[in-house]
């Protein structure tokens, strides 16, 4: 391909909206533009790299022997509403009425779908196993889009689902998505750590989660520094903290005055306290009524642990009214004193009942409540009291008594165990052999297309633009003649480039009429792994320029047999990539 033939829109200045690395230098190098809010056009360059990152994860979902489909975009509510989750993505789901009155959702999944044309297709054990995946857009109306292609309303995504009769056969499903997973993600030149994850909306039994460790991550990844656990944010276990000694006799809880001060952070500087010595409690909303959780002041609630806890159900922060009507005082002043009986369930986290002694709401307005001690003057125990981690990980914590270390990443895909959340909801059940009707295993796989372009260029740049690895990038081969003018140069340069087709080799050739540091700063910018510079000196001599992107010296190789070395070296970057 030419480069006068191509539209590769380089620019020099950093556009003042893009936040990380990766979005700077897609829009720089000319990768994509923006159309509105969290969506993006992919413009030629950026278009052949998300084209091969593709054919990767299509290669590998075929050998892992996953069979391709493509659902519609569009799903009928009425199925989201059969498995709830209508409810749990709430207004970051598109919904569409037509102009019958029907309403449809823009899918940011498709559980529902496939679980739909499994249930009407399946119906002997003997049809199993079935793994099924499509590579679509995916549509979330995401509060605040942000970081480019990383968090968008629009994506691509690979989605597979898989449908077993049993157990065993289950986690044989999920091992080979789990060990496609290593291959795609290898292949596509990433560094990539495994950590246990949350199901979240998904629901299930277990996940584990792909993260590319880079500082602009939106994900946090909690791991031992021997190797021995990494789990993300949402999932981390930590040990209980050791219980407090007292100093003494604790005088009986006493009611402070403390007018519009509700948060930690006023509440402290009130009192003179420090917000570990707080005990936070939070109403929620669940399925089976009101929920208390009592957190340390410097503690951070994990939703997905307090899910997990109520059993999986929906799970959000009280309204005011709600707050009002179960504490009797206005937000910021709710309190653990007398509160078991007011709510279906008090959740304790374990560094709360390991307190001697705190500061907490007195569930009256313009109050606060100090010598509070847990055990003494709120049950830890009780029909509706459980102490448990429901807290985030945090500097200090222990798992298995190692410390814990913290790392930012990317989320780049997710496998998940469903079991029979939606095969049970959506009906699609299977005779055994005993011909018992049964519901499906069912697992679910991801993989963030657009994701895995952002997370490369975050590992891979420097300060003068992208590095690709080879086998995601745009092109093998930049060919760069310097003297546009001297026909000897245009000559050898379009010798190499035709022998470097003729090969099989994807080069791009710089034939642009422009001084030779324009071409070299915009090949740095867009990243090419090899590059061939033809200049009128080295052409002089015999020779051209061989420089890998990566390396900052380039060597001498006589121009007849420039693309024999070069066709080789590509081959060889390649291999290095591939399982």
């Amino acid at each position: 391909m030419r480069y006068s033939q191509m539209l590769i829109p380089t620019v020099k200045e950093v556009p003042a909206d893009a936040e990380i690395t990766s979005h700077q230098l897609m829009l720089r190098a000319g990768l994509i533009r923006k159309v509105a809010s969290g969506t993006y056009t992919y413009l030629p360059l950026g278009w052949r790299s998300l084209k091969k990152i593709i054919a990767i994860v299509r290669e590998e979902m075929d050998r892992a022997g996953a069979l391709e489909i493509l659902v519609p975009s569009m799903h009928p509510l009425e199925l989201w509403d059969q498995t709830g989750r209508s409810g749990d993505y709430g207004p970051t789901m598109f919904r569409v009425e037509d102009r019958h009155g029907k309403w449809s959702v823009l899918g940011p999944t498709a559980e529902e779908v496939f679980t739909f044309h499994a249930a009407a297709e399946i119906q002997s054990y003997k049809q199993m196993p079935l793994n099924m995946y499509q590579i679509s857009a995916k549509f979330r109306d995401e509060y605040r889009p942000r970081f480019g292609v990383i968090r968008s309303r629009e994506f691509m995504m690979k989605d597979a689902y898989s449908f077993d009769a049993d157990p065993k056969g289950l986690h044989q499903s999920y091992m080979a998505m789990y060990n496609a997973y290593c291959r795609v993600f290898k292949r596509c030149g990433l560094e990539y750590v495994i950590v246990e994850a949350e199901s979240g909306e998904m629901g299930g039994s277990g996940s584990h989660q792909f993260t590319i460790p880079c500082d602009s991550g939106e994900d946090t990844i909690v791991y031992a520094e021997d190797g021995s656990y990494a789990a993300n944010l949402e999932k981390a276990a930590v040990d209980p903290l050791p219980k407090q000694q007292g100093g003494g006799d604790i005088p009986a809880p006493e009611n402070v005055h403390t007018p519009n001060v509700g948060s930690i952070e006023a509440v402290c500087a009130f009192l003179q306290t420090q917000p570990r010595e707080m005990i936070k409690t939070l109403i929620f909303s669940s399925e089976s009524g009101p929920v208390a959780a009592l957190i340390r002041g410097d503690h951070e609630i994990n939703p997905e642990k307090l899910t997990q806890v109520l059993g999986g159900g929906h799970v959000e922060l009280a309204d005011e009214a709600t707050i009002q009507k179960v504490t009797g005082a206005k937000v910021g002043f709710a309190g653990p004193l007398e509160l078991a009986g007011r709510v279906h369930k008090v959740i304790i986290d374990h560094a709360v009942a390991a307190m001697a002694v705190g500061v907490t709401g007195a569930n009256k307005t313009d109050f606060h409540t100090k010598n509070v001690v847990p055990g003494r003057d709120f049950p830890l125990e009780g029909d509706n009291v459980v102490v448990t981690d429901v807290r985030n990980a945090a500097q200090g914590d222990t798992h298995d008594g190692k410390p814990l270390r913290f790392r930012k990443g990317i989320e780049v895909g997710q496998v998940f165990k469903l079991g029979t959340k939606y095969s049970t909801k959506l009906g699609a059940t299977f005779l055994d052999e005993n011909g018992i009707e049964t519901p499906c295993l069912m697992g679910c796989y991801g993989i963030g297309i657009n994701r895995i372009m952002a997370s490369a260029i975050e590992q891979l740049n420097d300060a003068n633009g992208i590095i690709w690895p080879i086998s995601i990038a745009p092109f093998d081969v930049l060919i760069t003649p310097v003297n546009q003018d001297e026909p000897d140069v245009v000559q050898t340069a379009e010798q190499i480039y035709r022998q470097l087709q003729d090969v099989g080799v994807e080069v791009l050739i710089d034939d642009r009429d422009l001084r030779g540091g324009i071409k070299f700063k915009d090949a740095d910018l867009i990243g090419i792994p090899v590059r061939v510079t033809v200049g009128k000196k080295s052409v002089a001599e015999g020779n051209v320029e061989i420089k890998l992107r990566h390396q900052a010296e380039s060597r001498k190789c006589p121009a007849a047999q420039a693309a024999q070395d070069v066709g080789q070296l590509v081959r060889s970057l390649k291999e290095q990539l591939r399982t």
